[in-house]
């Protein structure tokens, strides 16, 4: 496999590989991840936790759990293997270990690409902020030369994400201090149970992804990565 089919299918294939071995792993195939988890996928793959990383941190964990006496209640989260995924991908660092090799498929097609950023576009115009509009316009530059930037899929996401942190900052700048206040709280809450298995530079990176998610949930804003053409 080349460096950028590798990019491209440790990218794009990593929440969807995770959220199916999560839901394998629990024996419930309609089980949906919760904002958190999201959130704390997003902090692994913007930390570069391998995906193989992940997966085996996830079987431990299940397997830990499963070999207990008392099961109190049933794995509801993510954040309850991440102790286990920072150990696999220690494990995998100090061993030199690389990801297994895998035969990648393209991840999208360029019609795909071609809606995603016609959608955010749109989506974005009906803001009326200078900003957004700014930024529609940033869009339609790239969908101009779409040929060559599918092409290249790393280069494209860095663009994508300078955009999106650009509009982050934007929202941030606009949202009142009650609805700040209420995403804190419904962080704080959610944190509670798993704060004990994480260290600080963890629990600041997946605050970030949290609180970002919600800010944007709450404008109405679309998410311009990459990571989000499903």
């Amino acid at each position: 496999m080349s460096e950028a089919e590798d990019w491209s299918y440790n990218y794009f294939n990593y929440f969807t590989e995770i959220e199916e071995h999560f839901q394998r792993a629990r024996g419930t195939g309609l089980f949906l991840l919760s904002p958190l988890d999201w959130a704390l996928i997003e902090t692994w793959k913007n930390s570069g936790v391998p995906l193989e990383a992940v997966l085996r941190g996830v079987d431990a964990a299940f397997e830990k759990w499963r070999s207990r006496k008392s099961k109190v209640k049933m794995i509801n989260s993510l954040a309850y293997c991440t102790q286990a995924v920072m150990v696999e991908a220690q494990a995998m660092a100090g061993a030199g270990q690389p990801t297994a090799a895998r035969q990648a498929a393209p991840p999208f097609s360029i019609e795909h690409l071609r809606a995603f950023l016609e959608t955010n576009a749109a989506e974005l115009r009906k803001h009326s902020e200078a900003v957004c509009q700014e930024i529609a316009a940033a869009l339609d530059r790239l969908l101009t030369e779409i040929e060559v930037h599918y092409q290249n899929l790393e280069d494209l996401e860095l663009r994508l994400t300078a955009l999106e942190d650009k509009m982050i900052a934007a929202a941030r700048a606009v949202q009142t201090e009650e609805k700040l206040l209420a995403a804190r709280r419904e962080l704080d809450f959610q944190l509670r149970p798993c704060r004990s298995k994480m260290t600080a530079e963890q629990l600041t990176m997946l605050e970030k992804q949290f609180l970002e998610r919600r800010l944007l949930e709450s404008a109405g804003l679309p998410r311009l990565s990459l990571f989000y053409l499903r």
